[in-house]
């Protein structure tokens, strides 16, 4: 039994100091240290050893294993060592080189003008609120006091999914929404995108973004109205900007105007930008119809309100004197990154 011990050591230790890899290793481990091993097979017939001799026999062969096991672990480490030296060696990082810059990503000129659109308006009280982009013909016309037979309902100008779903033409939808919740005072402001049947240039484009606002109370004037916009004009253009309402006609509203600014280019003196006039259009505005209101559940001769609505990217486009509308569209980083 003892030479059959320092047979399986001896022959264990030469396979060890032999390895060169980390697999050779575990298979010599099973080989003699396994279930099926030749020292498990010693250990197997120490039932024919005889009494007295099986305590001796068997630290004999407890001390084999911890040999071999110890031999292994020492191969191991070596081994393990050699192959992180050779992993460095190959991985070797120049720290002298430049690092690689992250590129990241710009805010869009749209967004970014409507950000300050909402800031401003918050900053006086009003409510940002969305609503859904395919509405309601109802929501989208009828509640807005556009009859049937109005030129805006003509499939040239909105884009029918049914003969009673469209692709909001305009965010106004969300103002009858709000109306209809009965929440009394409103002021609120609705950005989004709406959609019209336009061809593409370079003022013009049949998915763009605009932003609304409503404010229905009791007592609300278009002294009201003036003073809002006159407050959004100067924030946003400059404490020096001044506005200008001229008369005009939208279904909904009742007077309506539309509003200039004078022109931030030249300060009202005219240029090119102004087109000599040195005043910039830049939204439409009036005060709620009354058949508004009453289609909406709000009683006429208790409430008013205003109403306005901008084209954001008639605002990022004068504010940032961007020349083409498809500017903003073309993913162009060189672009982009200016602003």
């Amino acid at each position: 039994m003892k030479d059959q011990l320092e047979k399986i050591k001896y022959e264990a230790l030469k396979q060890i100091e032999a390895t060169d890899a980390l697999e050779k290793l575990n298979d010599i481990k099973v080989s003699f240290l396994g279930k099926k091993g030749e020292l498990t097979s010693v250990l197997k017939s120490m039932k024919d050893v005889l009494p007295e001799d099986r305590p001796k026999v068997g630290q004999m062969v407890n001390d084999t294993r911890g040999l071999i096991e110890g031999k292994l672990e020492e191969a191991k480490a070596i081994l393990l060592k050699k192959a992180r030296d050779e992993q460095m060696k190959k991985e070797v990082i120049d720290v002298t080189l430049p690092a690689k810059r992250n590129k990241l990503g710009h805010t869009h000129p749209n967004t970014i003008a409507q950000k300050e659109v909402e800031r401003i308006f918050v900053g006086m009280g009003y409510e940002v609120k969305e609503g859904p982009e395919v509405e309601y013909d109802s929501y989208n016309f009828e509640k807005l006091n556009i009859p049937k037979n109005h030129p805006a309902r003509d499939e040239q100008d909105t884009f029918y999914i049914t003969e009673n779903i469209v692709l909001r033409s305009q965010t106004s939808p969300v103002q009858i929404r709000s109306m209809e919740e009965g929440k009394l005072p409103i002021r609120m402001l609705a950005p989004g995108r709406v959609f019209r049947s336009d061809e593409v240039d370079a003022t013009h484009s049949p998915s763009f973004h605009q932003f609304e606002g409503l404010v229905i109370d009791k007592n609300i004037t278009f002294a009201d109205l003036k003073g809002t916009l006159q407050e959004f004009a100067e924030e946003l253009f400059g404490a020096e900007t001044k506005v200008k309402f001229r008369p005009h006609h939208f279904p909904f509203t009742e007077p309506s105007a539309e509003m200039d600014v004078t022109c931030f280019k030249c300060g009202g003196e005219g240029c090119r930008f102004c087109k000599g006039s040195g005043w910039i259009e830049i939204l439409g505005c009036g005060m709620v119809h009354p058949n508004v209101l009453e289609m909406s559940g709000i009683d006429s001769e208790q409430y008013s309100g205003f109403a306005f609505g901008v084209g954001l990217e008639r605002i990022a486009l004068l504010k940032y004197e961007i020349d083409d509308m498809r500017l903003l569209y073309e993913n162009d980083i060189r672009f982009l990154k200016q602003f």
